[in-house]
C-alpha cells in the first residue's frame, strides 16, 4: 500500500520507533530501543525495518499502580521457589489474569489509540495488522537475553484487539519461564519492567522468516553469518516447530565483495504459521506443500543481502559498544512484495559476553548402536535415563540427571531443563528455544530427530553425543567418553608448526578455535562419503545405474539441485568451504579423492562404475584415476568444487594436493586435467602439492619439485610400499612400523631434496598423532610442518617445546644432507 508521512503526536507514555535509539533503553528496553537505532542509523546501509511505536516501561508501572496490582503481585512472587513447578504455574496464571483484566489507564489508552491511528495512516489502512512484542529491562544485567521469556502476539487488528494484546504482553512478564529465569539469575522481580512494541506486520505468512546470528551459534566462531529460515511467520523457527533451512556465510569474504555463501542446507519445513483470517491474535499452523518443503526459502541474492545487513548492524553496534558485538537478529520476507525486513536486533548473549580461553573437547571412547540422530547443539556428551515429557504434567516426575525427550520443549520448562543430563527433541532447528536454553545452560541437546519420542523408551539408558559435528547421535547404553580441557595460553610455541588432519567438515568451526597452524590434510573422500554418499559417475551417467532402488534414492538425495552433477559440486564445495572458512586465513590443504575401487563401489550407484581388483590398496586409486576415461569426468566435478570455493566464495587459503602420484608422467597429466577445469598452478595464488607416499616420489623428488609446490608425506602408504607390507594385513601387522630405519631414511631424504629446491615438506600420516616422539624425530630432521589429529595436538605441541632433541640414528643420518 502507498505510505504517507506519519502524524506527529505529542506523547508521554508512547514513543514512535523512528524517534528513539539506544539512549532510550532504560524506558523502552533493549528490543524496542534497538529497533529505533536501526530505523535511525541503518537505513543508509539499506536495512529495512517496519515502522511502529512503543509503550514505555513507565506505562507498564502506571498500569500496575492505577489498578493496585503491585502490592498483590510482588509479595506473592517473594514466596515462590523454583522447584515447585505446579505452584509457580498457579501463581503466574493468577498474576497474568489480574493484569489482563485490569483496564488501561485513560491516558495510556488515548495515546495508544492515537499512535495506532497514525500507523494505520502511514500504511494507508484503517485497520492495519500489527505485531505486539515485549521488550524487557533489567538493571545491572545488560547481557540478559530474555530469549522467549515473554509473549509475542501476531496479526493483531483493530483498537480493541490491540488493547487486549498490550495487556497480555505486559502480563507475559510473569510467565512461568520468566519468573524462573529471573530467580535463577538472581534478578529482583521489581527490578525488571516491560515496554510493549507495536510494529507493522510484515506479511511473512505469505513469504518466509527466521533468525540471523553474526557468529556460529554453536561454537561462538566469529567469522560467520548464520541464517535460519522457514516458510510463514517466524515463530515457527523460534518455537522449534520446524527444522529450518540454514545458510552460512564467511564474513571476510563477504566484506571483500565475494558471493560468500559457504553452505546451503534445506530443512524439513513441514508446517508453517499463517494468518487464520481477519481478527485478533489469529494465526494457524498449516502443512507446507510437498513442493515447497525441500525448496530453499531464500535465493542466493537474498542470503547475501541479509548477510550484508547483518555485517552493517554488527559493525554499528560494535562501534557503539567500543568492542566487537556479535548480533542476534530476526528477519522476515513479505510474500506480497518480496521485500526483506529486519524485525529485531539484540546482542548475542551466550558466546559474545565472555570469550573463554579454555577449549573443551569431548570424544567418545567407543561407539555403540545409534538409536536416533538429529542436529547437535553444542559439542558436549551426556548420559542418562530417558524421561519422556509430553506436557507440563510430566515435569513433576523428572529427576536430576535424566535425559529429557520431548516433541519440542516449552520455555516454561527451564527449571527442569537445567537439571537434565541432555535434551532430545523431535522438532526444531539450532536456534529454537530448546537449543537456545540448552546452549545457555551448557547441556548437550539434539533437535530435529523426527522420531525420538517414538523410538526411545522411558527409562532407557542412552548416551547423547554432540561431539561429532553438526549431526548429533543418541547411542544405546552409557558409553565411556573423554573430556579434555585445553588452555591455549598455557601451551608453549612448538619448534615446528602443528597443523590438523580434519576428517569431518561438521567439526570444523570447533577445531578452528584450536591453536593450530591450519589444516594439513582434508580428504575429499571423507566429504564425499559423509555429505554426499553417491558415486560421482552415477550422477553424471544415471542411465548406467541398473539398480532401480539406488537410482530412485540418488534422485531423491539430489532433491532441488539444478542437475545431478550440480548436487555433487554444491555439496563438495560446501564441505571444503566450511573447513576453509573455519581456519581462514591459515592454509587448508585439500587432497583430491583417494578412494580405493572397493570403497568407490560401496557408494550409492558405484557398483556400475568400478572394476573388481584383487588388491585395491595398490590398484586404481589416486592420480591414476583423474586422467583416465573411467573417472576423468568425475575428477572434473572435484575441480569445479575447488574452483567455486576459491573463486566464488573467496577462500584462497585452500590449496590442493594430489595423492598416490606414481610417476612424473602422471603428475603432468593431472595438472593438465586441472587446467581444463580452471585450476592452473600459480594462478590466483593456487598451490598444488603432491603426496609423498611412494618410494618413487623420494627417488625422483628433485623432478617432482619442478611440478609441485610442496610434499606431504603419507607415512602409512610410504611404510607399506617401503617394507612391502599390505597395511591392512593382520598377519603382517607386527612388521608394519613407520619407525623402521628405512622409512625414516626416505623421509629424511625427501626433506633434504625438497629444501634444496625451495620446496616445503609436511607430514600428515598417523605416526606423530600416535607417538609424539615421532613428531620430535620429524622436527629434528627439518620438516616444515606436521599435521596431527585434534586429540593429539596438545601432547605433540608440548613434546616439540621440550629442550634438547633426539639425535637421528646413523642409518637415518646417512640418508640426510
Amino acid at each position: 500500500p502507498t505510505r504517507v508521512p506519519a502524524v506527529e503526536i505529542p506523547m508521554t507514555y508512547t514513543l514512535l520507533l523512528d524517534h528513539v535509539d539506544l539512549h532510550d533503553l532504560p524506558r523502552l528496553g533493549g528490543k524496542n530501543a534497538s529497533l529505533g537505532e536501526l530505523l535511525q542509523h541503518l537505513a543508509a546501509a539499506g536495512v529495512r525495518v517496519p515502522h511502529g511505536f512503543a509503550l514505555t516501561v513507565q506505562a507498564f508501572w502506571l498500569h500496575l499502580q492505577r489498578n493496585d496490582l503491585e502490592r498483590e503481585i510482588y509479595p506473592l512472587l517473594d514466596t515462590l521457589g523454583t522447584a515447585d513447578v505446579a505452584q509457580i504455574a498457579k501463581a503466574a496464571a493468577s498474576i497474568r489474569e489480574r493484569i489482563c483484566n485490569a483496564p488501561l489507564p485513560a491516558e495510556i489508552d488515548q495515546e495508544l489509540s492515537a499512535a495506532y491511528a497514525a500507523l494505520c495512516q502511514r500504511y494507508g489502512d484503517t485497520d492495519t495488522d500489527v505485531a505486539v512484542r515485549s521488550s524487557a529491562t533489567a538493571e545491572d544485567l545488560p547481557t540478559a537475553s530474555f530469549a522467549g521469556q515473554q509473549e509475542t502476539f501476531l496479526n493483531v487488528r483493530g483498537k480493541a484487539a490491540l488493547v487486549d494484546a498490550v495487556r497480555a504482553c505486559m502480563a507475559s512478564l510473569f510467565t512461568d519461564r520468566a519468573i524462573v529465569y529471573r530467580r535463577e539469575r538472581g534478578m529482583a522481580h521489581r527490578g525488571v519492567g516491560i515496554s510493549v512494541g507495536v510494529q507493522k506486520m510484515v506479511r511473512s505468512d505469505l513469504g518466509a522468516a527466521g533468525v540471523v546470528f553474526t557468529l556460529d551459534p554453536e561454537t561462538g566462531f566469529r567469522d560467520l553469518v548464520v541464517i535460519h529460515g522457514a516458510w510463514g511467520l517466524g515463530e515457527s523457527v523460534v518455537q522449534g516447530r520446524v527444522n529450518p533451512d540454514e545458510f552460512t556465510l564467511h564474513k571476510p569474504s563477504l566484506r571483500a565483495g565475494k558471493r560468500a555463501i559457504v553452505r546451503r542446507e534445506a530443512g524439513d519445513k513441514s508446517v508453517q504459521l499463517t494468518y487464520a483470517g481477519s481478527g485478533s491474535l489469529r494465526v494457524q499452523q498449516v502443512p507446507v506443500p510437498d513442493a515447497l518443503r525441500r525448496k530453499l526459502v531464500l535465493s542466493d541474492d537474498e542470503v547475501l543481502t541479509l548477510g550484508r545487513w547483518a555485517l552493517a548492524i554488527e559493525d554499528h553496534y560494535s562501534a557503539q559498544a567500543g568492542k566487537p558485538t556479535p548480533m542476534d537478529l530476526e528477519w522476515a520476507k513479505d510474500g506480497r512484495t518480496g521485500e526483506l525486513y529486519v524485525l529485531q536486533a539484540r546482542p548475542e548473549t551466550v558466546h559474545a559476553p565472555v570469550q573463554s580461553t579454555i577449549l573443551e573437547t569431548y570424544r567418545l571412547d567407543k561407539k555403540g548402536t545409534v538409536l536416533v540422530r538429529g542436529r547437535s547443539v553444542g559439542t558436549k556428551i551426556g548420559c542418562g535415563a530417558v524421561r519422556m515429557v509430553r506436557g507440563a504434567a510430566d515435569l513433576a516426575a523428572f529427576r536430576t540427571g535424566e535425559v529429557l525427550v520431548a516433541s519440542m520443549t516449552d520455555p516454561d520448562w527451564e527449571s527442569v531443563l537445567k537439571r537434565a543430563a541432555a535434551v532430545i527433541t523431535d522438532q526444531g532447528g539450532r536456534t529454537c528455544h530448546a537449543a537456545i536454553i540448552s546452549r545457555e545452560l551448557g547441556i548437550p541437546c539434539i533437535v530435529g530427530t523426527r522420531g525420538a519420542t517414538t523410538t526411545l523408551r522411558e527409562g532407557q539408558l542412552v548416551t547423547v553425543s554432540c561431539a561429532e559435528g553438526e549431526s548429533g547421535f543418541v547411542y544405546d547404553g552409557a558409553l565411556p567418553f573423554l573430556r579434555e580441557r585445553i588452555d591455549p595460553a598455557t601451551l608453549p610455541a612448538p619448534r615446528v608448526p602443528i597443523l590438523l588432519n580434519v576428517g569431518n567438515p561438521e567439526n570444523a568451526y570447533h577445531l578452528g578455535l584450536l591453536p593450530s597452524g591450519g589444516v594439513g590434510l582434508l580428504r575429499i573422500e571423507f566429504v564425499v562419503s559423509a555429505w554426499i554418499g553417491i558415486h560421482p559417475m552415477a550422477l553424471l551417467h544415471p542411465e548406467r545405474v541398473t539398480d532401480t532402488a539406488a537410482l530412485a534414492e540418488l534422485r531423491a538425495r539430489a532433491g532441488e539441485a539444478s542437475s545431478l552433477p550440480e548436487y555433487f559440486v554444491e555439496r563438495l564445495a560446501a564441505g571444503v568451504a566450511q573447513v576453509g572458512a573455519a581456519f581462514w586465513p591459515r592454509p587448508v590443504v585439500v587432497r583430491f579423492s583417494d578412494f580405493k575401487t572397493n570403497e568407490y563401489a560401496d557408494l550409492l550407484g558405484g557398483a556400475a562404475f568400478e572394476p573388481h581388483e584383487a588388491n585395491p590398496m595398490i590398484g586404481f586409486r589416486g592420480a591414476s584415476r583423474y586422467y583416465d576415461e573411467r573417472y576423468r569426468e568425475a575428477f572434473g566435478l572435484e575441480c569445479q568444487a575447488i574452483r567455486r570455493v576459491r573463486d566464488e566464495v573467496g577462500l584462497t587459503n585452500v590449496k590442493v594436493m594430489i595423492p598416490f602420484c606414481r610417476t612424473l608422467r602422471e603428475g603432468r597429466a593431472v595438472l593438465r586435467e586441472m587446467e581444463r577445469h580452471g585450476l592452473r598452478r600459480g594462478e590466483r595464488g593456487l598451490e598444488v602439492w603432491v603426496m609423498c607416499e611412494i618410494p618413487n616420489n623420494v627417488v625422483l623428488a628433485a623432478e617432482f619439485c619442478e611440478l609441485f609446490d610442496g610434499f606431504s608425506i603419507g607415512s602409512n602408504d610410504l611404510t607399506q610400499l617401503t617394507l612391502g607390507v599390505d597395511r591392512d594385513s593382520a598377519l603382517l601387522a607386527h612388521v608394519f612400523d613407520e619407525r623402521d630405519p628405512g622409512v625414516k631414511r626416505l623421509i629424511a631424504t625427501v626433506i633434504a631434496t625438497a629444501h634444496e629446491h625451495g620446496r616445503k615438506v609436511s607430514l600428515c600420516g598417523q605416526a606423530p598423532s600416535d607417538d609424539p616422539a615421532y613428531a620430535q624425530f620429524l622436527a629434528d630432521t627439518g620438516i616444515d610442518s606436521i599435521s596431527v589429529t585434534a586429540d593429539a595436538l596438545a601432547k605433540v605441541v608440548e613434546r616439540l617445546a621440550r629442550k634438547g632433541s633426539l639425535e637421528p640414528n646413523a642409518e637415518v643420518a646417512a640418508g640426510s644432507r
